[in-house]
């Protein structure tokens, strides 16, 4: 089943990461979609998948908060495989 909302939001300014849950064949694993929002000339909301230079380090930001909630209330596989290789 594709899931049609994500599980979690986060968003910063004109950044927002939605969180999904996807389940698997060894449990549910998270998955991670990044956009920045922006007007229009017309003044409507779009969003894009581009990321200008002032919105760079606020998608890290982001990127990080959602890293945080997979790990600590995502609670699924994901978190095992967090650890970092320094080779």
């Amino acid at each position: 089943m594709v899931p049609t909302r994500p599980v979690h939001e986060i968003r910063l300014g004109p950044v927002r990461a939605a969180i999904w849950a996807n389940e698997t064949e060894v449990g549910i694993r998270h998955s991670v979609t990044l956009e920045r929002l922006y007007k229009d000339a017309e003044g409507r909301w779009k969003n894009t998948d581009s990321l200008d230079r002032n919105a760079l380090l606020v998608a890290a930001k982001v990127l990080d908060l959602a890293h945080s909630w997979i790990c600590l209330e995502g609670k699924g596989a994901e978190s095992q495989d967090a650890s970092v290789s320094t080779d």
